[in-house]
């Protein structure tokens, strides 16, 4: 029998909880890098333009495939700290519902983590685009379907389909 995967909030705690045992930022940005470190290799078909999210300091590839009603991630940045961010990140939002995702404050929780303050805000702007994109991959599942993009990345223009049930009343 396999184990239930722990909820988006008890994830959160954890990492929460080994970020206050490593103490100071520098102690803490190690342990995200090496949280990178652990990323699989991202197959060169997935580093495509397509992939690519905008607005990194690095060079950062997020690729999302949806399975039954699971959204999975596979990433990978030239950048040790990138790679980390998404491995972060990754640890949270990888094998969920789209509705777990969309639901999830990604802003609280990075509040909570500490970890922007600790970034320049270059790469913070980058964390927060890298949670853009994964967003964007959980609204897509739900029938969102973006019809323009700025430069930025982000959908300017969204319609939804008819058919999707994703956050009930939304």
């Amino acid at each position: 029998m396999t184990a239930a995967r722990a909820s988006m909030s008890e994830t959160l705690d954890e990492l929460i909880e080994v970020f206050d045992l490593l103490g100071d930022w520098e102690g803490r940005i190690e342990h995200v890098i090496d949280l990178g470190k652990g990323l699989p290799t991202l197959d060169e078909a997935d580093r495509i333009d397509a992939n690519k999210v905008t607005g990194c300091a690095a060079q950062v590839w997020l690729a999302s495939r949806v399975e039954g009603e699971r959204l999975h991630f596979r990433a990978d940045s030239d950048s040790a700290l990138s790679k980390g961010n998404i491995a972060l990140l990754l640890s949270l939002y990888d094998d969920r519902t789209a509705d777990e995702i969309l639901a999830f404050d990604a802003r609280a929780a990075l509040d909570r983590l500490g970890l922007e303050q600790a970034l320049t805000r270059q790469r913070a702007n980058g964390l927060n685009s890298m949670v853009g994109r994964i967003r964007e991959a959980a609204l897509e599942v739900c029938g969102w379907v973006h019809l323009s993009r700025r430069h930025s990345g982000r959908p300017t223009l969204a319609a939804r389909q008819s058919g999707h049930a994703c956050l009930a009343g939304a």
